[in-house]
C-alpha cells in the first residue's frame, strides 16, 4: 500500500511539474483601477490555487470552534484523583477473573 501512495504521489509531482513547464508564458491579471500584475501563469495559478485553499480554512475556523466548545460543553469534569491508600500487595483470589473462561469454544 506504502509503494502505492508513493507512485500516487510521484505521478502528481511530475504532472504538476510538466504543467509547470508548459505554462511559463506571462499572464496578466487586470486589477481595479488600472492596476496590473504581469507573472508566469504557473505562479498565478499557484497563488490562486493557495488563496483558494486558505479561505476555504477560514471558512472552516467557525465550524471548528462551535464543535469544539459542543464537546467541551458534553465532556464531563475530570473527576479528582483517589487519594493514596496504603494497599497491601493482592491476593491471589483478588487477581483471578471474576468468572471462569468457558470452555468448548
Amino acid at each position: 500500500m506504502r509503494i502505492l501512495v508513493w507512485v500516487f504521489r510521484a505521478l502528481l509531482f511530475f504532472t504538476l511539474f510538466a504543467f509547470a513547464l508548459n505554462n511559463q508564458q506571462q499572464a496578466n491579471v487586470r486589477w481595479f483601477f488600472g492596476v496590473e500584475w504581469h507573472a508566469p501563469m504557473v505562479i498565478v495559478v499557484l497563488v490562486v490555487f493557495a488563496a483558494g485553499c486558505a479561505l476555504g480554512v477560514l471558512a472552516m475556523v467557525p465550524s471548528w470552534w462551535r464543535h469544539k466548545r459542543e464537546v467541551r460543553r458534553l465532556s464531563p469534569l475530570p473527576s479528582p484523583a483517589p487519594p493514596p491508600t496504603t494497599r497491601q500487595e493482592p491476593t491471589p483470589s483478588e487477581l483471578l477473573p471474576e468468572h471462569p473462561p468457558r470452555e468448548g469454544l
